[in-house]
């Protein structure tokens, strides 16, 4: 057989690529009230159904698993080789220079919500399952592409589908960065909730009142935006200028407002993942930081008191007791992503954190349920994912190491992340790219892109790695 040319392939059908691409990123598939048909919304079974359609259209056996997930297939064997993607996507947030269901292509970008994280590289998997079937390459296994619809919240697309359908025996994520992830952190979502409220206290006696606070959407994302509902019972003056100093102090944008005989501050943020909040700006901490330092509320001070002592300027537990790095996935990081607050019912913290493999996570558990007892906060809506971990000797790493350094010619690196992929559902599964060395992490935030040369380069990749993995 002659050696197949990859990347010219690829560029054969870059036009078609290129387009696909962007009907699948201009569905606004955001998780969403649910329907019986719809059980993640509607957007979101769109977005399966557009694949699942164009599966069929092009030849390959398709199924959809309850309106949660889905699966476009090929070849024949007793066994499989999976490739697992998400068209799922997390809220857009606010700041776009585009629309960000638009996938506008400027400057040799794709920009839309999804571009990277994860409809681009689903793309471009699915066009590399395509190059392989097309051009009739023997294949002793089934190449099964696996797509899920929850992959940005609960994970219950990927949990119903291994529910009705069979593990594939290996198997990859275009989800994370190339090289190759052989190791994710574990992911824990719960919710710090305040546990004794203080009420007995005559309003008319306080000099300001923090009525109403919130910040962030989910546990994994840095909020990019916070308000803020404050009664000042004295000269609004003084209280809106330390507000201005402190935004230009932190370089930071927002306004105040007074509505309905309310003071409203708001303030933006930098949105990121959850993996590193270091790369974004916690609006909700910074908003919640100048309230600490203006508060004359002592019903909001446990709320505030605590997320300052918790959380601010710090991401990796050490003011909890919890901080832990080891040598194979790095260090512990904690991300609040929700906050709220108000007089009745107190404050809580939505908080995402990620424990490297070795970490022996109930221990920590126990360290943050006696710290934050002591505070009046209880650990609530609790759930672990844990690491993945998988051998560097193992088949599936050494046949992708060799793909990733035929087509690029460089070094085949092996990285650990902070990040979940849908690797973590297999016994052998890593994640496989697409963000290749070097770009910018800018899945989760505002103009999200991913590089159209890019798309084409993981397409060539992923292509030859299927049939190095199926032949």
């Amino acid at each position: 057989m002659t050696e197949v040319k990859w990347i010219d392939e690829v560029e054969k059908r870059q036009e078609e690529l290129i387009h696909d691409t962007q009907k699948l990123l201009q569905i606004k598939s955001v998780l969403d009230d649910p329907s019986p048909e719809a059980p993640l919304g509607v957007g979101v079974k769109e977005a399966l159904e557009f694949m699942l359609q164009m599966g069929e259209k092009d030849g390959f056996r398709t199924k959809n698993v309850g309106n949660l997930a889905g699966h476009i297939e090929f070849g024949e064997g007793d066994e499989s080789i999976g490739i697992l993607c998400h068209v799922d996507v997390v809220p857009e947030g606010d700041g776009w220079s585009s629309d960000p269901y638009g996938a506008e292509i400027r400057d040799g970008k794709i920009f839309a919500r999804g571009a990277i994280d994860d409809k681009g590289p689903t793309m471009a998997a699915y066009y590399a399952m395509k190059i392989v079937k097309e051009l009739g390459l023997p294949v002793g296994k089934r190449v099964r592409m696996i797509i899920g619809t929850d992959e940005e919240s609960e994970w219950r697309c990927v949990k119903h589908y291994f529910e009705h359908e069979e593990m594939p025996i290996v198997g990859f994520a275009p989800d994370a960065d190339f090289p190759i992830i052989f190791a994710e952190k574990g992911i824990v979502d719960f919710d710090l909730v305040q546990k004794d409220v203080k009420k007995n206290v005559n309003n008319d006696e306080l000099k300001m009142e923090l009525i109403r606070f919130e910040s962030g959407r989910r546990y994994n994302m840095v909020p990019d935006f916070a308000k803020a509902a404050v009664h000042v019972k004295v000269d609004n003056t003084n209280f809106i200028q330390k507000y201005d100093d402190f935004r230009k102090k932190h370089a930071l944008k927002g306004k105040c407002y007074v509505d309905n005989g309310e003071l409203i501050l708001e303030l933006e943020g930098v949105s990121a993942h959850g993996m590193e909040p270091n790369n974004g700006k916690n609006a909700g901490l910074f908003l919640i930081k100048f309230l600490h330092e203006n508060n004359e509320d002592p019903c909001a001070a446990t709320f505030l008191n605590s997320a300052v002592e918790f959380f601010y300027g710090d991401t990796r537990g050490s003011n909890l007791g919890v901080s832990f790095q080891d040598d194979i996935s790095g260090e512990l990081t904690i991300n609040v992503g929700k906050l709220a607050y108000d007089p009745l019912n107190g404050g809580t913290f939505g908080l995402n954190l990620r424990y490297p493999v070795k970490n022996d996570m109930e221990a920590t558990k126990n360290q943050l349920a006696e710290v934050v007892t002591k505070q009046g906060f209880s650990i609530q809506n609790y759930s672990d994912s844990k690491p993945h971990h998988v051998d560097e000797n193992s088949q599936l790493i050494q046949v992708l190491k060799k793909v990733y350094e035929e087509q690029t010619g460089e070094k085949a690196e092996l990285l650990a992340i902070g990040g979940g992929t849908y690797a973590r559902s297999l016994s052998s599964g890593v994640a496989f790219g697409p963000l290749f060395p070097g770009r910018e992490n800018i899945a989760h935030q505002k103009d999200e892109y991913m590089y159209i040369d890019d798309l084409i380069k993981a397409t060539a990749i992923y292509a030859q790695a299927i049939y190095e993995l199926a032949k």
